[in-house]
């Protein structure tokens, strides 16, 4: 517990650090007509957040012994995406060579996580590598859609991590990948500090993405170890997905460019609607404490019934997306 206390104490006192200096150097993220915010605020909050989860994943290195090849391959992974988010807000990167990265490191990391299946089977393990690192990809890119009011975008990594780290310790696990869950949500909870609205500092792209690439690698990595079922990051994340795979389609289907940003999904209709992004985080909360965490909990325990209970999960989901398309 001390590690976790140390991490989120770290990674709130880096934000206040970072808020000061990105105050004093103009790091703003400044309203425009896709925004939700009104006010000129700080951005790139990821920066000191992930740097607080890599010092408690250090820490917790030399009091309990050297991490698994996996965990460390998927935190470089998430720190060189950081940098790369870093690099884009100074240089302004092309849209094709972000998503060119993006796309190799994920394929990196998923054959590097599956390569005893790769060793016994090319074919079926090539596939499931393309597969992981599709599930990557799109995780990767749906935080950061879903990172456009206060306060979301942490949560949801905190409530997720936290029931993982439940549900892998309820299982029998040998600690490790609930430490690494419950790490980087400890870092996110001292962010949120900073981030709750009305938010004083937003995350931005170096602290969305790496977020979103390391829940679905958590995902991947805990099958691959039997630490827990990946199903169960389907039905923790459910919120997150439906939203963004919805709205996705849906200007897809609509004709509309569904490449140019804008602000349309359920959760920014929503808060637009109800005047109010705190509203929206409690949703969130208790979506997740009273519904999806229950059932994540359900399909650990009887994994036969997987499938069916993910569309349980979904379904009064996509009845509230449907809901929300009247609101403008």
């Amino acid at each position: 517990m001390t590690v976790l206390l140390i991490t989120l104490l770290l990674s709130a006192a880096l934000c206040g650090l970072y808020l000061l200096l990105a105050r004093r150097w103009q790091i703003l993220d400044t309203p425009n007509e896709r925004s939700s915010h009104q006010q000129p605020t700080p951005h790139g909050g990821g920066v000191p957040m992930l740097l607080a989860f890599a010092a408690g994943l250090l820490l917790a290195a030399s009091w309990r012994g050297a991490w698994d090849g996996g965990f460390i391959t998927l935190a470089l992974a998430a720190l060189f995406l950081m940098l790369l988010g870093v690099i884009d807000d100074l240089r302004g990167l092309s849209v094709r060579l972000r998503f060119t990265v993006y796309g190799l490191l994920c394929l990196l990391v998923a054959a590097t996580l599956l390569s005893p299946v790769l060793v016994d089977s090319i074919v079926r393990g090539g596939v499931l590598v393309v597969l992981a690192a599709t599930a990557m990809l799109w995780s990767l890119n749906l935080y950061n859609f879903m990172d456009g009011i206060d306060g979301i975008a942490a949560i949801q990594c905190i409530v997720a991590c936290c029931g993982a780290a439940l549900l892998a310790w309820g299982a029998g696990g040998d600690g490790s990948y609930a430490l690494f869950c419950l790490l980087l949500a400890a870092s996110h909870l001292g962010f949120l500090l900073w981030n709750w609205p009305p938010a004083r500092l937003f995350m931005g792209d170096a602290g969305s993405i790496p977020t979103g690439f390391l829940l679905a690698g958590l995902a991947l990595l805990g099958a691959v170890q039997g630490q827990l079922n990946p199903l169960c990051w389907l039905v923790l994340l459910a919120v997150f997905v439906t939203d963004a795979s919805w709205t996705l389609v849906w200007r897809i289907v609509s004709g509309q460019r569904f490449t140019q940003p804008h602000r349309l999904h359920a959760y920014q209709r929503l808060s637009r609607h109800r005047g109010s992004h705190l509203e929206l985080d409690i949703l969130l909360l208790s979506l997740n404490a009273l519904w999806l965490t229950p059932l994540a909990w359900v399909v650990q325990t009887w994994p036969d019934y997987g499938f069916l209970l993910v569309i349980l999960a979904y379904l009064p989901l996509l009845w509230g997306m449907a809901k929300t398309a009247k609101f403008t």
